[in-house]
């Protein structure tokens, strides 16, 4: 699932990575913009990542990622695109809901033989007067 081009914008800072004396002259950290709550993909899944990445998403529900990897804007704009689409992917199916099980007669039957074994030890390590 990916987010369409018209609904994202980017603006570049200055990058605290690598890259020596040219980290003081270019803007290669590329910030990601995106209206998560005016975006156009479906509204279960804004409901999911609004839930899953609350954190991400601001009062007035713009998404920011931001991406200083690399030493050049474009490879940075791809990074936080990559991102946004994985973030997207783990979202876009709803998650499964859990069926109720109950216990197996084998599993009960271990847990109350343990049980048994436990009081036992405990209740030998008591007082015996002589």
């Amino acid at each position: 699932m990916k987010v369409p081009r018209n609904e994202i914008y980017f603006t570049f800072a200055r990058s605290s990575g690598p890259g020596g004396q040219n980290v003081n002259k270019v803007n290669s950290k590329a910030v990601l913009h995106w209206n998560v709550r005016h975006s156009a993909l479906p509204r279960a899944v804004i409901l999911r990542f609004l839930a899953k990445f609350s954190n991400r998403v601001r009062e007035d529900g713009e998404c920011l990622l931001q991406s200083d990897r690399y030493r050049d804007q474009p490879r940075n704009k791809e990074d936080c695109i990559l991102r946004l689409n994985e973030m997207l992917d783990s979202v876009k199916t709803p998650p499964r809901r859990r069926r109720k099980t109950r216990p197996t007669k084998a599993s009960k039957e271990k847990r109350l033989t343990t049980k048994r074994k436990q009081g036992e030890k405990k209740r030998l390590r008591g007082f015996r007067p002589e």
